[in-house]
């Protein structure tokens, strides 16, 4: 075990390169961040050329490459074009609301899916199993930003019931994240990944409730319940292990999306104020962030899959 995480580690971080070097690479496609400055009030080209200098922007781009690399194996991500902060004090400041969001998504999206999934394959072509496969075709369908302008036109708009931005009160004490502010961010998020996700349930559970022992464990009169939930359940957990993994990438462009529209401060609104700024620095650390999640999203999967199938073994 010690050596296939080793080995994943190194191949991780060699992917991890890849990535940065093409990120790095499409971001400077986009333009100097320079630019933006002179379509703004009229600036001499001399002090630009002195914007451009000190940060470092005058030089090849392979140079400032390396400048980046070597800053971030320092954990210095330096600091935003835009309003001159650390980038990791803001990294810092937006992950709470951003790991609430996705992590409440993600447990409701797979307490649905879970339950539905499993009722609609044990209840395989009755009323409900249509029911719940046209609602997972329904979730995959529907654009989480059309989701969320009709959830705000419902319960804001017409019911004044939820509020349509923001993550607490305005003036509030201690500025935590208020549920209120937090069920239709999470409504949105969850609905995409519930309807993804039932269908890959519902085909792993009937899989295995055909299988040959199954039909042996029923013919003993072990009991339903037993049949279900101890017997098939436990070996259509490696298909349902691996949509976890599959969720992060996707959590977290979804995340970018839904915390535009509610004005969600988290990292998916700075990334998407960064893009628009081009502030290099920020979006660079947060490509950063998101391979590493995906890639340790991924190991972390493979070494469930000791746990949960005692046949898989790693070399």
């Amino acid at each position: 075990m010690a050596r296939y995480i080793v080995k994943r580690l190194l191949i991780a971080l060699i992917v991890l390169f890849g990535i940065t070097v093409i990120d790095f690479g499409i971001m400077t496609l986009a333009g100097n961040p320079i630019e933006i400055l002179s379509g703004g009030p009229r600036i001499s080209e001399e002090l630009l050329a002195i914007r451009a200098q000190n940060l470092g922007l005058n030089q090849p781009i392979p140079i400032q490459y390396l400048n980046w690399l070597k800053a971030t194996l320092k954990g210095d991500f330096g600091y935003s074009y835009k309003n001159y902060q650390p980038v990791s004090e803001m990294i810092g400041s937006h992950l709470g609301p951003t790991l609430v969001l996705m992590g409440s998504a993600l447990v409701l999206s797979l307490i649905i899916a879970s339950v539905a999934g499993i009722y609609s394959a044990v209840h395989q072509n009755s009323g409900g199993d249509y029911a719940i496969v046209s609602f997972a075709f329904l979730g995959q369908s529907i654009p989480g930003f059309l989701l969320a302008m009709i959830l705000i036109y419902i319960f804001t708009v017409k019911l004044g019931l939820l509020p349509s931005s923001g993550a607490w009160t305005l003036g509030a004490e201690g500025r935590g994240i208020e549920l209120k502010y937090l069920i239709m961010p999470m409504i949105v998020l969850a609905f995409e990944m519930s309807g993804r996700n039932i269908r890959y349930i519902r085909s792993s559970v009937l899989e295995i409730l055909n299988k040959d022992y199954l039909r042996t464990a029923r013919a003993k009169g072990i009991g339903r319940f037993m049949v279900i939930y101890k017997h098939a359940l436990r070996n259509a957990l490696i298909p349902i292990v691996t949509v976890i993994g599959m969720e992060l990438p996707g959590l977290f462009g979804g995340a970018v999306i839904v915390e535009e529209v509610f004005s969600w401060p988290g990292l998916g609104l700075m990334t998407m104020n960064a893009i628009l700024a081009r502030d290099y620095p920020v979006i660079m650390a947060m490509c950063l962030l998101s391979a590493v999640v995906v890639l340790l999203g991924n190991l972390i999967v493979d070494i469930v899959y000791a746990f949960v199938d005692p046949t898989v073994r790693f070399d």
